[in-house]
């Protein structure tokens, strides 16, 4: 855990903000179209909006007008057609297309934004597929869910909230400033001297908020994870009575998510207040003044009113623009987790003109095979065995002596350090990763099944499996008798990690879907060993059957299943130690020797 945790906090820390916002701004324009036509509509709406006080103090100083001549001239004051409806309606006019450019901007920015984010999340979902196992090693499962569903949440919600907001209040606050000082320069700088308090303000928090940020979504990640593995693990933690434990670690991540929260809602909502109250002040300070200039004369009512509604639409984006930049900072730190996501190091690439093969035999070479996780820690050394086609391999040893590393090797799941595997004489790096998997099938000790019917979970190797080649497949790994007890047969629907079904049940599916693939080389890890004894012995005779005439590796801890074997891989500390048939690594009377005649002293 304190392991992860250091993870955790190398990850979440902000790296080059600048570097990040450019990056993003380049992702942005591959949707280039929605982002001009999401700017267009807010020129328009932002052109609308400064428009509108400026046409409703000439309303203004023409009714006023109007009112004093009726004054003046003792009769009663109608607004006519002539005199205010027409401009009366006019300005309602500007107000609706105000109001419906609004509507617009934010419907193509949902429609943005939710785009970019599916971009990435298919990008996400690419790079998943792109990565070492080395990554989802050293990484837990709650820190890649949380940079694909929390922080693009994230990320569009700052678009929609933030962005759009920022880009409809800078324009409006361009566009009022430049009318303010058309109708009164001491008046906008009275404005502009409380509006620099406002931004010095705003700067000084921000700072803290992207720190806060951070940190809060750190710990999101972290909450996340731990509740990943909690249930996860939910039977193991019942079995052992640690369910006080997996509570008290669910919260206190959650407690220090509730304290990071707090600090960041706190300084991102209390900024507004304050600077609200820097606004009204200097707005009782204009009124004044533009008072005495009203009384001298020196400025019309229309023009006044108008100020005023200058004042409110430049105050009101200042104030806003607090909250857009905070939540623009929070987000660009869940932006830059998923740049560092998708700039992990990746598989390296299969070059072109790679090798296919048509007619495999199923010989398995090592030659001087060299491997380690890093090149400062070297599990294998020289690994060195030759597999014959048809024969079946047995691979024996302790706890993390390597065994599934072989197997690892073999697929390609990680590359070797040096050194060489041959599939028929034909090194696998001169191959494709899909063309030398596609010979291979697969039963491992930890089943996996997806959410979907019995039918799609066996045919998961061969999707234009007919029905009748499913259904011999079960036969033939002897799951076709259970599988028709089923409420709905082969179309019954498995539920999550297929909680619906047994252990043993999943396993004979997995067996199912390999009979089904027909592959020329084999891999059982203790495929029986989640399995009863009597399906252990149907199941044994279908591996029969099945390995007949294949290459087969088969991963031991039991030996009593593998001194049939052709070939015996004794393994200690990531290297063969010896190798051979049963009757001659019991006449070698070595490590071999000890472990078999230990499992049935």
């Amino acid at each position: 855990m304190d392991n992860n945790q250091e993870l955790f906090e190398e990850v979440y820390e902000m790296k080059n903000a600048k570097h990040t916002m450019r990056r993003f701004l380049g992702t942005m324009m591959k949707q280039k179209i929605r982002l001009i036509v999401v700017l267009v509509s807010v020129i328009f709406y932002t052109l609308f909006t400064i428009i509108a006080p400026l046409y409703s103090a000439k309303v203004v100083d023409l009714i006023w007008n109007n009112i004093q001549q009726a004054l003046s001239q003792e009769y009663a004051f109608r607004i006519t057609w002539q005199a205010g409806g027409m401009q009366i309606t006019i300005l309602l006019l500007i107000y609706l297309a105000s109001a419906g450019f609004y509507a617009l901007q934010n419907f193509l920015m949902a429609s943005f934004s939710e785009k970019l984010n599916l971009q990435l999340r298919k990008e996400i979902s690419s790079k998943i597929n792109r990565l070492p196992l080395a990554y989802f090693d050293n990484h837990k499962t709650g820190e890649i869910m949380s940079r694909a569903t929390n922080d693009l949440d994230k990320m569009s919600e700052a678009l929609q909230n933030g962005l759009l907001r920022f880009l409809t209040a800078t324009g409006t606050v361009v566009g009022s400033l430049v009318m303010m000082f058309s109708f009164s320069v001491r008046l906008t700088l009275i404005f502009l001297g409380f509006l620099a308090i406002s931004l010095f303000l705003t700067n000084i928090v921000a700072k803290k908020t992207l720190q806060y940020a951070t940190e809060r979504q750190r710990c999101t990640g972290n909450l996340t994870g731990v509740i990943e593995e909690a249930y996860s693990g939910r039977v193991i933690i019942k079995a052992f009575n640690h369910e006080k434990e997996s509570s008290k670690m669910i919260h206190d991540a959650t407690e220090e998510l509730a304290k990071a929260t707090r600090k960041t809602d706190f300084i991102m909502n209390a900024i507004n207040p304050l600077i609200r109250l820097v606004n009204r002040l200097g707005q009782i300070l204009i009124a004044v003044f533009g008072g005495l200039m009203l009384i001298e004369g020196k400025m019309t009512p229309g023009v006044f009113q108008a100020f005023f509604q200058y004042v409110n639409q430049v105050g009101e984006p200042i104030t806003e623009m607090s909250y857009m930049l905070n939540s623009m900072q929070s987000a660009l730190a869940s932006v830059e987790r998923v740049y560092e996501f998708l700039d992990e190091k990746e598989i390296v690439s299969d070059v072109e003109n790679k090798i296919t093969l048509t007619d495999i035999q199923g010989n398995i070479g090592f030659q001087n095979v060299r491997f380690g996780y890093s090149q400062d820690k070297i599990l294998m050394q020289d690994i060195s065995f030759q597999a014959k086609a048809g024969q079946k391999i047995a691979i024996v040893g302790s706890t993390g002596a390597g065994k599934t590393t072989i197997i690892n090797l073999l697929m390609r799941f990680y590359e070797i350090n040096a050194g060489n595997i041959t599939l028929d004489g034909i090194c696998t790096q001169d191959m494709t990763r899909t063309e030398l998997r596609s010979h291979f099938g697969m039963v491992l000790q930890d089943t996996w099944l997806f959410e979907g019917t019995i039918a799609e979970n066996i045919a998961y190797g061969k999707p234009n499996a007919t029905k009748e080649e499913i259904i011999e497949a079960a036969k033939a790994a002897h799951a076709d008798f259970f599988i028709r007890t089923m409420p709905d047969g082969y179309d019954t629907v498995l539920t999550n990690d297929a909680e619906n079904i047994s252990v043993g049940q999943r396993q004979l599916l997995t067996i199912a879907r390999v009979v089904l693939c027909n592959p020329a080389i084999l891999i059982l890890d203790e495929a029986t060993s989640s399995v009863d004894t009597r399906t252990e012995m149907a199941i044994g005779k279908a591996m029969k059957a099945l390995i007949k005439n294949r290459t087969s590796f088969v991963i031991a801890h039991r030996l009593s299943t593998v001194v049939d074997a052709d070939l015996i891989l004794v393994m200690q500390n990531g290297n063969i130690i010896e190798q051979g048939n049963h009757k001659e690594l019991l006449q070698a009377n070595g490590s071999y020797a000890d472990l078999y005649n230990s499992q049935f002293a």
